[in-house]
């Protein structure tokens, strides 16, 4: 029965319809530099971005009410947790707890503090350039970070980046990957957009693989898919940027074949039931 069900549950993420914590909205690339004049629309689980002349307006958040304190996010600042957050974190604990493989353990584990990784690298790169798609990101990636907490809680695990300090991290592999690509981008704009989708890279192969040969709880390959069509969407507004530089990305970690497939593929919306 437990392979039946991790059997299903693949053929849905497969099939491209993963929820994505909410619904994404799709990016707008401009030429240029964002104004400083951007605003942000946040509610009932989707985002928008309008800027005011020429800009790299992205945004490729979930949607999570991000405003002060107001669930539905209509304001800037982040407050409570928007509906679509509410959906995803609902559905996660609604789903049966099942026992955990040594495999998947460590999965959860990786990737509580990869996600992490992710978040602080463009916080750091949002504060030196002031780009959007920074700042968005790193927004999705403490959703994402959550996400996987929340599996931890509810299997008692530990967690690996409690009280979390921004760039520190129990990993040694992913703390000089954290180093390293910080550093990298600190060269330039161009640099740091390019560590950017290396990371998203990076992270769709972990994911990828976890579901395909870790992973058959089912909560766990819900949000493991979720985290993946994240990822491919963060990739994409990556990709997009870099294209409009006239820089090619090569993909480092995910084969050519599945880098092709993503990046010539619109942004992914939508989303399907629990499966419960």
């Amino acid at each position: 029965m437990k392979s039946l069900k991790r059997s299903l549950i693949l053929f849905i993420l497969m099939a491209g319809g993963v929820f994505a914590f909410s619904q994404y909205t799709k990016e707008k690339v401009n030429d240029g530099l964002q104004s400083q004049s951007d605003t942000k629309s946040i509610s009932q689980g989707t985002i928008s971005q309008t800027g005011n002349g020429n800009g790299m307006g992205v945004c490729t958040c979930n949607g999570y009410g991000s405003g002060n304190g107001n669930n539905n996010g209509n304001n800037n600042g982040k407050g409570n947790r928007g509906p679509g957050s509410e959906y995803l974190f609902s559905c996660i604990t609604s789903l049966p707890v099942e026992s955990l493989s040594t495999s998947e353990i460590s999965a959860l584990k990786i990737m509580r503090e990869e996600e992490l990784m992710a978040h602080d690298v463009y916080e750091m790169f949002y504060s030196l350039y002031k780009i959007p798609v920074f700042n968005n990101i790193s927004q999705a990636e403490t959703q994402h970070a959550e996400a996987v907490k929340t599996l931890l809680l509810k299997y008692s695990l530990p967690d690996p980046a409690i009280n979390h300090v921004a760039g520190v991290f129990v990993n040694p592999d992913l703390q000089a990957l954290y180093t390293s690509l910080v550093a990298q981008g600190k060269a330039s704009l161009t640099a740091a957009l390019t560590v950017g989708a290396t990371i998203e890279d990076l992270d769709i192969n972990d994911l990828h693989n976890h579901i395909a040969d870790d992973v058959d709880n089912q909560d766990i390959l819900f949000v493991f898919g979720n985290l993946e069509k994240g990822s491919r969407n963060h990739l994409r507004s990556f990709n997009k940027l870099l294209t409009a530089k006239g820089i090619t990305y090569t993909p480092q970690y995910i084969s050519a074949e599945y880098f092709n497939q993503i990046i010539s593929t619109p942004q992914e919306t939508g989303s399907v039931e629990c499966p419960n």
